[in-house]
């Protein structure tokens, strides 16, 4: 029996070589897998012309994955450089690429991005259209638009992200509603200047189904984009916000009419009191779809460290039903990131989705906790060094000062908690000041 796209062959019983693999990465009965893909629970984004992909679902149940953003830019054109990012991120096991070029050899970049990339790739098309068709955004077709998601598809790009809940509905919303920040999304404010210079609907919205026939042809996920994402504290769950994700959830049944797998992209900056129920709305009125979280930023006066406050709001989102975490580096509103900057940003993301991953008690989150505390009571520090998220910098640490003896650290040494109730267990003496 054949089939378009993972959720056609889920809703037709057909378990494929993608949904074996994510089953068996995961730990969970490929049937309940193919069962959440039918119902748009779990989505597998992977273009049929990413030839090398691994894999990974997003969605319930499953272990909260990671994106890291990467691509060249007119200020920071150099491919080698980003080049270099995607090698090191994929070594340190990123599930998610997402090349946001926005100036010169965009192709050349995304085509050397998805043969080397086993990890999932998303795009942003509306970044390409101006470059790509060397035009004043105004005066790009709706057809070129949607011309540039078909090149992205053709290539292999796996998820897209297109920001058509931001139709003349949401934008009569917005303008009633002042913010602090106005529109933040770099695509939702392009498409937002495209509507109000041509005085047309959102090509996006407006055509769809056009936009459909792509992501099937292809099995490209739709990762509904949030034009009207909050960009400060002040301005998150207010009526624009909420608007466009009610635009967003009947969006998604279109598309899963069509077979066609969505993601729902989400805030933003958000006070902490805020996250829990911001996931709620989202899961309500998106129908259970996996859902998409830039941070949330948490506060808005750390540039610097927007890592922190990001992973702080990423944990909060994830244990709360978030399904993939689009990480936050410290160069956040203040450059392009450098190859420090974003290994600094993959870490405080990791953290943060398995600290949710914890609280959602997905299979096998814990265990590897308890392993972590069973050697640090045994005083094991290669095998604390084999499990730490980041091995290189827990080893360098500790080399950096050594104590005077091996089973503990320069911060207690001989007054070690562990080291002494070993003993005491043991039924040994302590010798705190005098010598072994």
């Amino acid at each position: 029996m054949s089939y378009t796209t993972q959720m056609d062959a889920a809703k037709k019983g057909i378990i494929t070589k993608e949904m074996e693999i994510v089953a068996q990465k995961e730990n969970m009965d490929v049937k309940k897998l193919m069962a959440l893909i039918a119902e748009g629970k779990i989505a597998i984004p992977a273009n049929k012309n990413h030839k090398n992909i691994n894999p990974d679902g997003i969605g319930q149940g499953l272990r909260t994955k990671i994106n890291v953003n990467l691509g060249i830019s007119k200020d920071c054109p150099n491919i080698d450089v980003e080049l270099e990012k995607v090698k090191v991120a994929l070594d340190m096991k990123v599930e998610a690429i997402m090349d946001l070029s926005s100036f010169g050899k965009t192709e050349e970049f995304r085509r050397k991005l998805i043969d080397m990339s086993p990890a999932m790739i998303g795009t942003v098309p509306i970044y390409d259209a101006v470059g790509f068709y060397d035009k004043e955004l105004k005066d790009i077709t709706a057809e070129e638009f949607l011309d540039v998601v078909e090149k992205h598809g053709k290539d292999g790009v796996d998820f897209v992200t297109i920001h058509a809940g931001i139709n003349k509905e949401t934008a009569e919303v917005f303008k009633r509603n002042k913010r602090i920040t106005n529109i933040v999304s770099r695509g939702g404010s392009l498409l937002y200047a495209w509507m109000e210079l041509n005085q047309q609907e959102n090509p996006f919205f407006q055509h769809y189904d056009k936009l459909l026939d792509i992501c099937e042809k292809y099995d490209i996920t739709i990762s509904l984009g949030d034009a009207c994402r909050p960009g400060s504290i002040n301005d998150a769950t207010d009526a624009c916000q909420i608007k466009e994700l009610m635009v967003l959830g009947e969006l998604t049944l279109r598309a899963w009419e069509r077979n066609v797998q969505v993601m729902i992209e989400g805030p933003g900056h958000m006070a902490i009191n805020e996250i829990e129920a911001n996931m709620l709305l989202e899961k309500k009125l998106c129908h259970g779809a996996p859902f998409y979280v830039l941070g949330p930023i948490v506060t808005d006066i750390a540039p610097g460290y927007d890592h922190i406050t990001s992973a702080i709001g990423g944990a909060i989102a994830a244990s709360h039903g978030a399904d993939f975490l689009c990480y936050v580096t410290p160069a956040e509103h203040l450059r392009l990131p450098n190859l420090d900057d974003m290994k600094e940003g993959i870490i405080a993301s990791k953290i943060a989705a398995h600290a949710g991953d914890i609280a959602k008690n997905v299979n096998g989150a814990r265990e590897w906790d308890n392993e972590m505390s069973r050697r640090r009571q045994k005083l094991d520090w290669e095998g604390m060094f084999k499990l730490a998220i980041d091995p290189e910098k827990a080893r360098r640490y500790r080399r950096e000062s050594m104590p005077e003896h091996a089973d503990s650290c320069t911060m207690c040494g001989k007054m070690c908690s562990m080291r002494n109730m070993n003993k005491i267990m043991e039924g040994k003496d302590i010798n705190i000041l005098r010598e072994d």
